[in-house]
């Protein structure tokens, strides 16, 4: 049997799928374009998406274990209940979801109350599931390099309260892991979250401070104002999109992402490695533009 992956060509699920493979999993995915589509040599390609039920069933045909990501699309919810009921009608049991950290408590932003639904879903109909709940990622930083390089502000609002931002690549091997576990299990395990945190809970002026350090002259927070940073979005997003993507931010200024005790050595204990720190990360992005 095999597995299936969603989402497959964005930067957590080719990582997904890069680690299935290296642990010698049968894997499926499922893309609008298999001609874009660069993967491993023995990975099965699906042409569809989502919302092509044909596609979707064909897809899912065969398949033990479901990897779900949905990218935040005005639709993401309608994907998300259509592929569970598609993937339940087929015999699926094993999931694997990626949801969003504290995904039922920002009630008020469209892709964390989504991904709530989507959660109450996978324990209303008894999936065997995983639920990885992510921070901020990362890897988003590097749509603010050029900000933070040329003006010296770091222009994300992200408040004084923390955030643990969380690589890509720790999300996906989480996600691989868990799926192997469940894919290879001898019957449905129980349903279960995982919080997907970073090393390090940042603030603004923390992540000026690393930003600082790397460039070895001052960068400033640019503040907790929602404003500029929605105006910023919407030159290259949908408005609707950019406005989400406020009310997300305005939760960081408001509550953070602050990791519950042990969730940082619960990840470090799975991968058997420590977690990408952030400093890393801004030292790659400027190196990669040197």
């Amino acid at each position: 049997m095999t597995i299936l992956v969603t989402g497959a060509t964005g930067r957590v699920g080719r990582h997904v799928v890069d680690q299935l493979v290296r642990r010698g999993a049968p894997v499926r995915v499922l893309t609008r374009d298999p001609a874009k589509a660069d993967f491993p040599a023995g990975v099965e390609v699906a042409q569809g998406d989502l919302l092509d039920i044909d596609a979707l069933r064909a897809a899912l045909s065969g398949v033990s274990t479901l990897f779900l990501l949905n990218a935040v699309t005005g639709d993401e919810f309608t994907q998300a209940i259509v592929t569970l009921n598609i993937a339940r009608a087929a015999g699926i049991e094993r999931i694997v979801y990626l949801s969003v950290f504290q995904a039922d408590r920002a009630v008020n932003v469209p892709h964390f109350a989504v991904k709530s639904g989507a959660e109450r879903m996978l324990a209303a109909m008894e999936f065997g599931a995983t639920i990885l709940r992510p921070t901020y990622f990362i890897d988003n930083e590097a749509m603010v390099k050029d900000v933070i390089v040329e003006h010296g502000v770091y222009p994300m609002p992200i408040g004084d309260k923390g955030v643990a931002m969380v690589h890509a690549r720790d999300i996906a091997e989480v996600a691989a892991i868990e799926l192997i576990r469940r894919h290879d299990a001898p019957g449905k395990l129980p349903l279960e979250t995982i919080n997907l945190v970073g090393p390090d809970t940042l603030t603004g002026e923390t992540v000026a401070a690393i930003w600082s350090d790397v460039l070895g002259r001052p960068v400033v927070y640019g503040g907790d104002d929602p404003s500029a940073f929605e105006a910023n979005m919407a030159r290259f997003m949908p408005k609707w999109m950019a406005y989400e993507m406020r009310l997300m931010a305005e939760r960081y200024v408001s509550d953070g992402m602050v990791p519950e005790d042990g969730d940082a050595e619960r990840l470090t204990t799975m991968l058997g490695r420590p977690l990408h720190r952030y400093r890393d990360f801004a030292v790659s992005l400027v190196n990669a533009g040197a």
